[in-house]
């Protein structure tokens, strides 16, 4: 009998199913993996080395750019930090505003997660209708901040604008008739918030074809039921955090046991698993989709009854008016100061961290009284769920990877920071 070696192969960088550039070195026994050896450094972003040497302001952009399929939630947590160390509190209209768009960023996540996931497995479909509905959700961060990922919203002190009357609408074009505009536009002759909940009242019924065409599919369960399991205290061991974490039945979120905004004013649930594998990871994601349409929902109730200003009226850290600046000196020169030389934070050192849609995406932040941090450390979820990958797959076969990668939702801009 001739022996059998092990055979090593490589699974990326630029696989399909690789959700960035990632390289999985394989040792494989046939079709069974004895060992996975992910390699990062493909994607060095150098965010966290660029913030030191940036105003604080200016960094927010580097945020979006992290984990680029969830941009609020990352800049939400890093000007958490800088507000920490302010010592600021913004106001409340603009904390229900970021807790909606944290909310919205989540179904994005989700939705972008379900249809790679579902594509990844065989289900093509899936793609299609995401990104259905991600259209939409990508529309309104256009409306608000100017553009469609990258936002830049959320400010030290609050939000860069409120939110507009109006919602832009689509024009008549030679490939769209009058007639088809007046459809599509049906639902954007209001406001952003009428759009909104325009989309809340849709999107549960969307979420059902979702889980018609998944939830009891027989290939889908074939190829996620018992693949991929973490139990509970593992799953505590590893570090997990999020879906990943409430997937293997352990009920922790921020947003309810350290509440941070207005989020222990809102009703909803935490979804959790039970046996911790990747059928149970895609149901609670799912389930937290139907519970972030629910927050949604709430906020955009209390910001249509509730007017007010969305940032601190503080021009030390606050750009004024442009009109103002136009014709005030005080104001031009705060303007100035600002964009040149940005703000001094008092010195100390702060953690703040959201239930980003992945996990706990946390900001470690060192200053030294300067305009610029001194350090600046990102807590990755995605970079810690990596790491377990190897656990995960050993013993399954080449096809179960593809799954459990899905299941992990990794973005390689925040693992490789």
């Amino acid at each position: 009998m001739p022996e059998i070696h092990n055979m090593t192969m490589n699974f990326g960088p630029q696989h399909p199913a690789a959700h960035g550039v990632l390289r999985l070195v394989l040792e494989m026994d046939g079709e069974v993996i004895e060992r996975a050896d992910p390699h990062i450094g493909l994607l060095h972003r150098g965010t966290e080395k660029l913030a030191e040497s940036k105003p604080y302001n200016q960094s927010i952009g580097y945020m979006d750019r992290l984990d680029y399929v969830s941009m609020m939630c990352n800049e939400h947590a890093y000007v958490l930090a800088i507000e920490k160390l302010l010592g600021v509190t913004p106001p409340i209209r603009a904390r229900y505003i970021r807790v909606m768009f944290d909310e919205i960023t989540r179904v994005l996540n989700h939705l972008m997660w379900l249809g790679a996931h579902g594509l990844d497995i065989g289900a093509m479909s899936m793609f299609l209708y995401c990104f259905r509905e991600r259209e939409d959700l990508m529309d309104v961060y256009e409306a608000v901040s100017g553009t469609r990922m990258h936002a830049t919203y959320y400010r030290p002190g609050g939000v860069y604008r409120d939110l507009p009357a109006e919602m832009p609408a689509y024009q008549v074009t030679a490939n769209r008739s009058k007639a088809e505009v007046k459809k599509i536009n049906s639902n954007r002759r209001g406001s952003l918030l009428d759009f909104i909940a325009d989309f809340t009242d849709r999107f549960p019924d969307r979420i059902d074809e979702y889980e018609t065409l998944l939830t009891d599919n027989r290939i889908w369960k074939q190829r996620t039921v018992g693949i991929g399991v973490v139990s509970p205290e593992r799953a505590i061991e590893l570090g997990f955090t999020g879906p990943m974490l409430r997937g293997s039945g352990v009920e922790w979120d921020l947003r309810r046991k350290q509440p941070y905004e207005v989020y222990d004013q809102l009703d909803f649930a935490i979804p959790v698993g039970v046996n911790g594998d990747c059928y149970d990871r895609y149901l609670v994601r799912v389930e937290e989709m139907r519970q972030s349409n629910a927050i949604i929902r709430q906020c955009v109730d209390w910001l249509r009854n509730n007017p007010g200003p969305v940032i601190v009226d503080d021009h030390k850290l606050v750009p004024p008016r442009r009109e103002t600046m136009k014709d005030d000196m005080e104001s031009l020169i705060h303007h100035f100061k600002l964009f040149t030389e940005g703000y001094c934070v008092p010195p100390g050192e702060v953690y703040a961290c959201v239930e980003h849609p992945k996990g706990e995406f946390g900001i470690y932040l060192v200053s030294d009284g300067a305009n610029k941090p001194y350090r600046l450390k990102v807590r990755a979820p995605g970079f810690v769920h990596l790491s377990s990958l190897n656990e995960m797959v050993q013993g399954h076969m080449l096809a179960d990877v593809v799954a459990v990668l899905g299941t992990q939702d990794i973005v390689f801009g925040e693992v490789d920071r």
